[in-house]
């Protein structure tokens, strides 16, 4: 009664006051700092115009208080590592099919994987790349979903001969990576090179020879940063990573068995890592469908590994920012991040630390200015997770709300449709 009397003697000095108030029960800000409780925000056309304790005494009119009391704010997951041209079966027909498709095939698988990802809360995405350039070529479609901010790297780069195909190609005969990367014109955010195999689900540890020279990768860097390009590599074991921090690429991507003194060189270098750590439990859940001799031990002494290296890389100031692999057998798109953020709390991180990781980190890496961290200024875009923090990240499989520059989207739909 006292709450509504005072709102009431607040009605005439706030009534032409065109802001709108969200009293959020909890707020996690992407900045890795402390979860604030008790919150109001205020939203002038679009972005935060005040992010300050709730108190009675300030409390605007009732008719513009939106009571989110009962639920967790934080900014927009951001996907740093997708294909979006294959999708997580693990129906070996389907992953076959997707493969060898055409781009009018894959068309709607595209469009379905970029909604997935939306109704998870993921509203940035970079795809890894694809052997036909079908996801760049997806983002000029009239039905392309604009809501996300997706940042595309065409087709990767490998060496002739090694692992890379499906995402990519190879440079000419007698043509160096360099030149074949100046000779395109696609329309790309970032490069994509392959500098490693893939890790064994065979023998625990084995690392392949990298495919590039340290020369290829620093020029191939210089002419994608001469077009403001960071380069994102695929690699891992510790002298594949180590030639690609050396040759100044901007991500590594997996980074799997890479060792301590390649993360010490990458926080001192200020290189992100994309650990994509699910992509191995996935494999140890669906080992049926895994490469034939797929051994379950192998498997999770790999997923082990990994999550002593991200440990390691909290310790070691690391800028490490979330990427799933989505498209990977077992790895779903949007699903996955929820899965992959568990991973990291298993690693030491709290959940302040996991959200900037998913957050604000990938915005960084991604060249995204304008969300990230929910912080005055910036655009009002967040997502609304209903429970305490405790529940996440759990509840973010099933958000509340996404709102977009400060309205609800009529778009999300509660409780999005489990998928393969």
């Amino acid at each position: 009664m006292k709450l509504q009397q005072k709102r009431q003697r607040n009605i005439g000095k706030g009534q032409m006051d065109k802001a709108l108030y969200i009293l959020a029960g909890w707020l996690i800000d992407g900045s890795g700092g402390p979860i604030r409780e008790k919150v109001l925000l205020k939203i002038v056309d679009g972005r935060f115009a005040a992010i300050e304790p709730y108190s009675v005494e300030t409390l605007p009119p009732a008719a513009q208080v939106k009571d989110l009391s009962h639920c967790t704010v934080i900014p927009p997951l951001v996907d740093c590592h997708v294909h979006l041209y294959m999708s997580g079966t693990t129906d070996h027909t389907i992953r076959e099919w997707q493969l060898s498709a055409g781009y009018e095939e894959l068309r709607p698988v595209i469009g379905r994987h970029l909604h997935y990802l939306f109704s998870h809360g993921v509203l940035a995405a970079r795809d890894g790349g694809d052997h036909g350039g079908f996801a760049l070529r997806y983002r000029a479609e009239p039905e392309m979903q604009r809501e996300i901010i997706l940042k595309v790297a065409g087709r990767a780069w490998h060496k002739k001969g090694r692992y890379g195909a499906l995402i990519g190609r190879y440079p000419g005969e007698g043509e160096s990576l360099a030149e074949a990367y100046a000779a395109e014109n696609d329309a790309i955010d970032h490069v994509k090179l392959v500098n490693s195999g893939l890790n064994s689900l065979k023998i625990f540890g084995k690392e392949t020879l990298p495919q590039f020279t340290l020369e290829e990768i620093a020029a191939v860097v210089r002419a994608a940063e001469q077009q403001n390009r960071k380069v994102m590599v695929h690699t891992n074991g510790r002298v594949p990573v180590q030639l690609a921090v050396a040759g100044g690429c901007h991500s590594i991507e997996h980074g799997f068995f890479m060792g301590r003194e390649n993360l010490e060189l990458m926080a001192e270098k200020g290189t992100f890592w994309v650990p994509t750590v699910f992509t191995m439990k996935a494999y140890g859940s669906n080992i049926h469908a895994a490469q034939a001799g797929a051994d379950r031990q192998v498997i999770e002494k790999n997923l082990e590994h990994q999550l002593g290296q991200l440990a390691m890389a909290r310790e070691l100031g690391v800028k490490v920012a979330l990427g799933t692999d989505a498209g990977s057998l077992g790895v779903l798109h949007g699903e996955s991040m929820v899965e992959e953020m568990k991973l990291y709390k298993k690693a030491g991180y709290s959940l302040a630390e996991t959200v900037q990781c998913a957050t604000s980190n990938g915005a960084e890496l991604l060249g995204i200015d304008d969300f990230g961290l929910l912080v005055n200024g910036k655009t009002a875009t967040f997502l609304v997770a209903r429970g305490a923090p405790a529940q996440l990240p759990r509840k973010l499989s099933y958000l509340e709300e996404i709102y977009l520059r400060g309205v609800p989207s009529a778009l999300y739909r509660k409780n999005p449709v489990k998928h393969t």
